[in-house]
């Protein structure tokens, strides 16, 4: 079964601002016309001013925290963002470029090892110079070598997709960005809101009961095409046998994890993988990331400060150990990322990407899914993007016939495709125009800072 020709259009290309579609077939071999140019430019700075508009709230202060080696200062992710367009458009393909400060060029390397040995990570909030004024001159300066760039210059279809790879990469980083604060302003113990409007006139909405999709064995072609823009690591497109199985309609809510929780969940062994076992046993950790019990009642730090838990949202902030212990006592188990995608093409809700719970949103946390989404309303969709990035069991590998580029833009994603496991749809974070179905983000199974969450899923119809 070819999923991507047999499903609505409106499911692998949704009508949203998206620079998804601004790619551009590279075996054209032409150059980009004036008006592709401009269009390509359009978008550009609308994310680069997304990024500015996340940072608004944030103090200089702020903006140096780095609360764990996992973990950026905004500024450096201001900076890194710039240096990335810098490093792999304007310095090898415009004319006479010349470096805003040659020392950024280590300052703000993230792991790109073959382009000279990066900053440690660890001590990236040591770097209290360049100051903040001068690493935002810095991105205005290279948003204008940008704008020149692309209306001055003749600028091919290879290099027009790498700057749309540029994009894809920004909005990452807008992701790391709020993950890093929320984490750093949770350490302060006055639990400072990133943004005090967050909850204003927020009504919460009834969570429906877990349903359940039945999907028959098949063939399915999962991964990218290639027809549009993709990271490398969502390809080649291959084929694969897939058993029967039930995937959920809905996430799990913190409602349900709180039972596991008050179930014992975190003092039963037999539930646990043996890393996360020893895990939880070495960190001492009783609760999600972010849960605080006081007086009997159930807070949680969220960017808006410290709230009560709302019961019926998506369980959050829950590294991969956790997860699988859930799906343990639940009596189901996670998806594979393969089930994941199959379910996603064949009962993705037609308005997924412009309903989802995301960035643009502005709830900046999960919250409850809407009824009508499931089983109700539209019985044969389902909400699978937003609110949570969802674990799944497959380790994070690459495809068949997958081969990382021999440039330095080949470190992006393969040289991580060890120990690592893979998560799927995107988080209320995610920008909307970021997130694909063949999407494949991977984070480190005892990774929680990210808004990461469960969807369950089980054998047979």
């Amino acid at each position: 079964m070819n999923l991507t020709s047999e499903l609505d259009p409106a499911i692998t290309m949704p009508e949203v601002d998206s620079h998804s579609a601004l790619y551009w077939s590279e075996s054209e071999g032409r150059d980009l016309s004036l008006d592709e140019r401009v269009a390509l430019l359009s978008q550009y700075q609308r994310v680069r001013a997304q990024t500015e508009a996340l940072t608004e709230p944030l103090s200089a202060e702020d903006l140096q925290l780095q609360s764990m080696p996992d973990a950026s200062p905004g500024k450096w992710h201001m900076a890194h963002t710039s240096w990335f367009f810098e490093t792999f458009i304007l310095q090898p393909h415009a004319p006479d470029y010349d470096p805003f400060d040659r020392d950024f060029h280590h300052l703000f390397n993230s792991y790109y090892n073959s382009l000279g040995t990066p900053f440690f990570r660890p001590q990236r909030g040591l770097l209290s110079r360049p100051s903040l004024l001068q690493v935002q001159n810095y991105r205005h300066f290279i948003d204008c070598e940008i704008e020149r760039w692309l209306t001055e210059e003749e600028v091919t279809a290879e290099l027009a997709n790498l700057l749309v790879l540029g994009l894809n990469h920004e909005q990452q980083h807008q992701e790391l960005l709020l993950t890093d604060i929320k984490h750093a302003l949770s350490i302060n113990p006055l639990r400072p809101s990133y943004r005090e409007d967050i909850f204003a006139g927020d009504d919460q909405e009834e969570i429906a009961d877990r349903h359940w999709l039945s999907i028959p064995e098949d063939n399915y072609t999962l991964g990218s095409d290639g027809q549009q823009f993709a990271f490398d690591n969502e390809g080649p497109a291959h084929q694969r046998f897939q058993p029967a199985f039930r995937i959920a309609t809905r996430l799990v809510t913190n409602r349900e994890y709180l039972e596991f929780l008050q179930d014992g969940g975190y003092r039963e062994p037999r539930l646990w993988l043996s890393d996360g076992w020893a895990d939880i046993t070495r960190s001492g950790r009783r609760a999600p990331l972010y849960w605080h019990e006081q007086d009997g009642e159930w807070l949680h730090f969220t960017l808006g400060g410290m709230r009560p838990i709302d019961l019926d949202a998506p369980a959050c902030h829950l590294n991969f150990y956790e997860a699988d212990a859930f799906a343990s006592w639940s009596g189901y188990r996670l998806p594979t990322e393969f089930e994941w995608e199959i379910a996603a093409w064949l009962h993705c809700h037609k308005d997924a990407q412009r309903t989802a719970n995301m960035l643009e949103s502005g709830h900046f946390r999960p919250v409850s899914e809407q009824e009508e989404l499931f089983g109700h309303g539209a019985p044969d969709g389902a909400q699978f993007l937003g609110n949570v990035w969802q674990w799944t069991s497959s380790a994070y590998q690459p495809y068949p016939g997958f081969r990382a580029s021999g440039d330095a833009v080949g470190e992006y994603n393969g040289k991580f495709m060890c120990n690592q496991m893979v998560l799927r749809g995107g988080s209320c974070v995610t920008p909307r125009n970021h997130i694909r179905i063949t999407y494949r983000n991977f984070f480190y199974p005892h990774q929680a800072w990210q808004f990461t969450g469960i969807r369950l899923a089980g054998d047979g119809l």
